[in-house]
């Protein structure tokens, strides 16, 4: 096959997989440049942007050069409501990749890019990657055509840019297929890639517990921020009766961040005169729901005579800072429990 001589550029959807590090090494080896955009938000490898060194360890690791993109403006409209549905739990993993390709499309002409590239294999997950999902991606993102995926190009639903126009060499690529990984574990030994990490999703939404507490936010709050989900990652986690959410500390290292999280409209809540939990009330719309989190509060708190004990309450919200006489809440607290 004679390629095009011309040097090309490609940019990858970079998960920081094994399957995402070889798609960007099979199209190095053709004398292609690879630019790796990993994409972030707070459901998925958020940690990454405050962690310095990562882009250079992923190029002196893999010879991959790669940048963080914060994608979350755009995720948080998108999950509210996904044009095709959710997963198991609250992952919309048909609209999560459209937007990253969408996102990366529009990356192409500031890195003078000529194709997209993923690390996809049809038949590995069951829900983004089928052969049908394959294909509604490409069209739903606009990129038919500019989008390919090197360890199962023979599963192309068209010729695209890239074959059509002598880009890759097909021929030289691998066709994985299915959910084993035994092809992908080889190839890495070929390329010298001796270590990798193991397959996991990494996104919070697909876990159920997470997943679960993140749409229950979502259906009590008109808008949800970077700081909201910040938040729910905290201490014990409580929906209250009127839609208020709480989050308890359950050692100082928790108290200590769920303090941070503190913004204006919140509620911090301590007790005046004896150890115990700080908890932040957020979404409150009730009365109610303030006494019940000062009542958790006391719960939770140091024991006096080996029993919940009513004390004081400092509470810093819209009014400054004010003090409640607070019983402890005894009742069955499971439903409220996220």
């Amino acid at each position: 096959m004679q390629l095009d001589n011309k040097k090309k550029r490609a940019i990858a959807l970079f998960s920081g997989g094994l399957d995402s590090i070889l798609a960007c090494r099979v199209i190095q080896a053709q004398n292609i440049d690879v630019q790796a955009v990993r994409f972030v938000t707070p459901f998925f490898h958020y940690d990454l942007l405050q962690r310095p060194g990562y882009v250079e360890h992923i190029r002196k690791k893999y010879d991959i050069s790669v940048i963080l993109k914060d994608i979350s403006d755009s995720y948080l409209p998108m999950l509210r409501n996904p044009v095709h549905g959710y997963g198991k739990h609250f992952n919309p993993c048909i609209d999560c990749k459209i937007l990253m390709v969408r996102e990366a499309k529009k990356m192409m002409e500031q890195f003078g890019a000529s194709f997209i590239i993923s690390g996809e294999v049809v038949g590995q997950r069951p829900m983004s990657q089928r052969k049908d999902t394959m294909r509604i991606i490409e069209r739903d993102s606009e990129s038919e055509g500019i989008l390919f995926r090197p360890l199962c190009a023979g599963a192309a639903v068209k010729p695209g840019k890239v074959v059509l126009e002598n880009i890759v060499d097909c021929e030289k690529l691998p066709n994985f297929s299915g959910r084993g990984r035994n092809g992908q574990i080889r190839l890495a030994a070929e390329l010298g890639i001796k270590d990798f990490p193991n397959p996991g999703g990494g996104c919070m939404l697909a876990d159920p517990a997470l997943g679960k507490r993140i749409r229950d936010v979502f259906a009590v709050s008109p808008e949800v921020t970077i700081a909201d989900i910040s938040f729910l990652l905290l201490g014990r986690q409580f929906l209250l009766p009127h839609g208020s959410w709480l989050a308890v500390g359950r050692n100082q290292l928790e108290n200590s961040r769920i303090e941070a999280q503190y913004v204006s409209g919140d509620y911090l809540l301590r007790m005046k005169d004896r150890p115990g939990p700080l908890a932040l009330l957020r979404f409150l719309t009730h009365a109610d729901d303030l006494a019940l989190a000062a009542g958790l509060v006391a719960r939770f708190a140091k024991k006096i005579k080996n029993q919940p004990a009513a004390g004081l309450v400092r509470v810093k919200g819209k009014g400054g800072i004010t003090e409640l006489m607070a019983e402890p809440c005894l009742v069955d607290v499971s439903g409220w429990q996220r």
